[in-house]
């Protein structure tokens, strides 16, 4: 069965229990506590936490899913046979309850078993079972025990374990959370590690597989309040900074790892010899001086970063040393370094895309309309990176042949760690994957310290430089100047036109002000077009001629993201901070929304006319306009 068929037959399977089926979320949340969406609830987790209506935008309680997400804390795990960056989950729903018959524990066992043994064909003998071992607030689950023996599972192949592996969520540090079951498949001794200890969750072998999470989220995990410290409160469950509170309502939600459930089908040793990466694996092999079996781990961490990269660049990202832009950069830097180790040739990258793309386009067809701007992406930071990659793995073999001389010399400082990462572009996680290859560690205490040093630099430079845009506050002179502060407006409407003629993906990456012009970088992957740039223009225009109101409003940064402000630089801003609003507020159209320091003018009737002057490239992923107000 290939890749294709589960997927469709989990859509069919969960379409004829009356479930809607529902397209993927963005792999960019809502949720501004987390970078990615890495799990397939994050779409429903104001349904399950009851503050959203399932019926009134759903029209049903049952929901089903293949979520496209992606997770970066086991970048460096990358290459062995079951971690990936980017991957599928596979899900259920029934989210609150009514008499019209929703299910909750019983059914979502039902209907787990009856996939996996009736419609896919695996041995209901091979499962092991996982509950939630209880603890001193909240009871062992018993009533999953019950379930799965009535439905012949042995008591003998049901574990129970604690808080860490069966008490699941929330996604973030608050949220839905609840109780878990989990499924695990024993694929047999050809695939075990061969020891008289090996069982499930054995950490040498891949025999014992989770293939099936089913969470009943029963409770929402908060910050516990100051009045409940010291006392336990009833229907409430305390730790130490959190408290869970029961929900108005119970729901299923549950989880199937889509490649590791293929793997299992297609009976290979790792998701990479599927066929959801083999394919891939075998274009590069074929531009490639060595095979498949001679260096795994490389092949396998360019095809999974690869396949990353081209998810993350369809939704708009774009490398940079900022929150999801800095995790596509180190995944580009990444993948450029075992291209080398591979010799592999310049735009050697090309047909796996175009692999990549006719293995997802079918399902996610944006991978398959940004192909051309996905390749443009790679291959601009391959040109930036590869032309120091060379020179930086030099230095580091220099630094090497010095710490030889000195035997007791087991680390690399972190001022020379900051060396590397700030003249050759190294990713201070690449620098500590060259240094475990030789055996040594890197001081990365100290290299935060110094690029802490730098940034202030930076941005006490920066706050001279930019004239007040963004987050820096403007200097005396900026408020003396009213063409400074036109422009200063400007460049909201600016961005706003820019974002709505090119994408979202677009975003502030610089700006610098003065009273003559107005210059503004953002991200962009390709030189914009005579016809856009002139969509942009009588875009901006258009806006300054409906002479729309200039509106700042004081709030906490929550509440503005919640708002809808744009804001690009997280770790700069205050946690109290000002927001203007550039819009209609008769009809409530909002054009323009940023968190910003000001100062602006009251009405854009105020600007004058607004001119381009000059786009160009301003670094890689990067493009730069000038443009003035007459």
């Amino acid at each position: 069965m290939n890749s294709k068929e589960i997927r469709q037959n989990f859509f069919d399977f969960f379409k004829k229990k009356g479930h809607k089926i529902v397209p993927s979320f963005s792999l960019l949340p809502s949720d501004s506590s987390v970078l990615f969406t890495t799990a397939g609830m994050q779409q429903f987790s104001l349904y399950l936490s009851g503050e959203k209506d399932v019926l009134k935008d759903f029209g049903t309680r049952h929901l089903a899913s293949c979520q496209k997400c992606f997770r970066s804390d086991d970048i460096e795990e990358i290459g062995d046979d079951t971690h990936n960056t980017f991957f599928e989950m596979l899900g259920n729903w029934s989210i609150g309850q009514d008499e019209k018959g929703n299910y909750f524990k019983e059914g979502a066992i039902k209907y787990a078993l009856e996939f996996l043994v009736d419609e896919l064909g695996l041995d209901k003998n091979r499962f092991y079972i996982t509950i939630f071992k209880g603890n001193e607030n909240i009871s062992r689950d018993k009533e999953s025990e019950r379930i799965w023996q009535e439905n012949g599972i042995s008591k003998e192949r049901i574990k129970e374990f604690a808080e860490k592996d069966n008490l699941w969520g929330p996604v973030g540090e608050i949220g839905p959370c609840g109780p878990c079951s989990e499924i695990h498949y024993d694929r047999g001794e050809k695939f075990g590690c061969g020891k008289d200890d090996c069982g499930p969750n054995c950490p040498r072998c891949n025999r014992y597989v989770e293939i099936w999470n089913l969470v009943f989220m029963e409770y929402n995990r908060q910050v516990q309040s100051p009045c409940l410290a010291g006392r336990q409160a009833k229907s409430k469950v305390q730790s130490p900074n959190f408290e869970y509170v029961a929900l108005p309502q119970k729901n299923v939600d549950t989880g199937i790892g889509f490649e590791r459930l293929v793997a299992i089908l297609q009976n290979k040793p790792s998701v990479y010899e599927t066929d959801l990466f083999f394919s891939v694996i075998k274009e590069i092999e074929k531009l490639s001086l060595k095979k498949y079996n001679e260096d795994q781990k490389s092949f396998r961490i360019i095809a999974d970063h690869l396949r990353g990269s081209c998810f993350l660049i369809s939704e708009g990202i774009l490398p940079s040393n900022l929150a999801q832009g800095y995790i596509l950069r180190r995944l580009l830097r990444r993948i450029i370094r075992h291209a080398k180790i591979l010799n592999l040739s310049q735009d050697w990258y090309i047909k796996p895309i175009k692999k990549i793309s006719e293995i997802y386009g079918g399902i996610y067809p944006e991978v398959k309309t940004k192909e051309t701007e996905i390749i443009t992406v790679i291959q601009k930071e391959e040109e930036k990176f590869g032309k120091t990659l060379e020179k930086g793995l030099s230095q580091f073999e220099k630094l090497l042949e010095v710490k030889s001389q000195k035997s007791k010399v087991k680390s690399i400082s972190g001022i020379e760690a900051f060396g590397l990462y700030q003249t050759y572009g190294f990713p201070i996680e690449m620098i500590k994957e060259l240094a475990q290859e030789k055996g040594l560690k890197v001081d990365e205490e100290n290299f935060k310290k110094e690029l802490k040093r730098h940034q202030e630099i930076s941005r006490a430079g920066a706050e001279k430089k930019f004239g007040g845009h963004g987050i820096e506050k403007p200097k005396a002179k900026s408020q003396k100047s009213k063409a400074a502060v036109r422009l200063h407006t400007a460049t909201h409407l600016l961005h706003a036109a820019l974002r709505q003629v090119l994408g979202k993906h677009v975003r502030q990456m610089g700006s610098d002000i003065t009273a003559e012009r107005l210059r503004f970088d953002f991200s962009h992957p390709q030189k914009m077009t005579s016809e856009e740039l002139k969509k942009v223009e009588e875009l901006v225009n258009q806006k300054i001629k409906e002479d729309l109101s200039v509106r700042k409003e004081e709030m906490s940064y929550e509440q503005a993201i919640k708002s809808g402000a744009l804001a690009f630089f997280k770790e700069k801003y205050p946690e109290k901070v000002t927001v203007y609003s550039i819009g209609d507020y008769s009809t409530g159209q909002i054009f323009s929304k940023e968190i910003c320091a000001g100062p602006h003018v009251n009405r854009t009737g105020e600007l004058g006319i607004f001119k381009i002057k000059k786009e160009k490239s301003s670094s890689a992923g990067v493009r730069r306009i000038k443009a003035v107000i007459e």
